[in-house]
Order: C-alpha cells, then structure tokens, then sequence
C-alpha cells in the first residue's frame, strides 16, 4: 500500500489481471460463431425482427470450446483471489462495497484500448 493508496499492491494487480481476462473473454466469444452447437439460422420475419437475418451457424471447434473452458477457469481464479483477499478483512462490512466498486474504478487497465466497459 501507498500512502495515497489504500489497496494493497498485489491486490491492485489482481483486480487489473481480472479486468483484463474479462475484456479479453469478452472479445474472444464476440468473435466466435453465435451458437456453440451447429445450428441454422432464420430469415428476418415479425416473430425474429429485431435481429435481421442470422445465419447458419457452424458451432465452435473443440479448440474453441477448450479456449473458453480455460478462459472460465482464469476468471474463476481471479474472481476468487480478488474476493478472498486478507485486505477485505480489514474493511468495515458498512464500506466494503463502496471500497470494492473503488477497487474496480482504480484497478482499470491504464493502456489505451485495454479497458473494459465500466463496472
């Protein structure tokens, strides 16, 4: 911890790598076909409307669906040593959520591109 920062150091980073699993998980299924399993698409029509046409789908690869089961795993394991970390112990149970969502705002991604949506 710094004097002007009142996380400690590691769990800054855990947060960060967090943040960064999430919008790399996110991209990730953004670009893979739209259903895991093969699947025909439908013509735009009253009962689909708000979609417009969507196309077949050839389902995800094994390859893919390993990638998304690892990067599950990932966020399991980040979500878990953000949540348990010793520092929560010290927060008053009245401000534990106001100091997790400022954990959150502090901990984004400082490169250009790399930060998520907003919590």
């Amino acid at each position: 911890m710094t004097d002007q920062n009142p996380f400690p150091d590691d769990l800054l980073q855990l947060q960060e790598r967090l943040h960064r699993a999430r919008a790399g998980h996110r991209a990730y299924l953004a670009a893979l076909p739209w259903s895991v399993e093969p699947m025909k698409g439908w013509a735009r029509g009253g009962r689909y409307s708000h979609r417009g046409d969507v196309p077949d789908s050839p389902g995800w690869s094994d390859e893919q669906k390993a990638t998304v089961d690892r990067m599950w795993a990932e966020l399991r394991v980040l979500s878990s040593a953000v949540v348990d970390h010793p520092y929560w112990k010290t927060v008053p149970a009245e401000v534990l959520v106001n100091r997790r969502m400022e954990l959150k705002r502090q901990a984004l991604p400082h490169e250009p591109g790399d930060a998520p949506e907003a919590p």
